[in-house]
């Protein structure tokens, strides 16, 4: 150890060249990381919601077709409450008089499949949510347009008892 000698002052204040270069390679590893967490919660939300929706259409369809209707609701406000109340609160803001239709509700003929204005026995129903829109958490990567998501559902009206009619839209 002829050559150890104590440092000096001057010598500890010196700094070492790679000193820091951790802190910045942390931050190539860090800033590429949470933009691939954040991208994955956002499409996860994008499915989660999109599930949700198809669910609640779903829901919807099946109170459609067996004609129920909730106390003082007509046929067509009934299947939107039902819709509304199965979509996790998605759809909470909708009133039904909306232009275009959030939740929409359409009647066709089974034969012609032609659309029409009855919810007769027999009659296609196709119950959907349209307008939808889902507004990106962070836009990496890709366009911060809006997403529009729309779901449907449909099937055919069952038969109503003899002597039972068809309740008001």
């Amino acid at each position: 150890m002829p050559n150890a000698r104590p440092k000096s002052a001057a010598d500890r204040c010196r700094r070492d060249p790679r000193r820091g270069s951790a802190f910045v390679e942390s931050a190539f590893v860090f800033v590429p990381l949470m933009a691939m967490i954040v991208a994955i919660f956002d499409y996860s939300l994008v499915i989660m919601t999109r599930s949700t929706l198809q669910h609640a259409v779903r829901e919807g369809l099946r109170y459609a077709i067996t004609y129920q209707t909730m106390p003082s609701m007509g046929h067509d406000a009934s299947i939107r409450e039902v819709v509304k109340n199965n979509s996790l609160g998605f759809l909470s803001s909708v009133t039904g008089t909306e232009n275009p239709c959030r939740i929409c509700i359409r009647y066709y003929d089974p034969n012609t499949l032609a659309f029409v204005s009855d919810n007769d026995p027999g009659n296609v129903v196709e119950v959907a949510v349209e307008n939808y829109t889902w507004n990106w958490i962070a836009p990496l990567m890709r366009s911060a347009t809006p997403l529009q998501i729309i779901v449907r559902a449909s099937d055919r009206m069952e038969t109503l008892p003899p002597g039972t009619l068809t309740p008001a839209r």
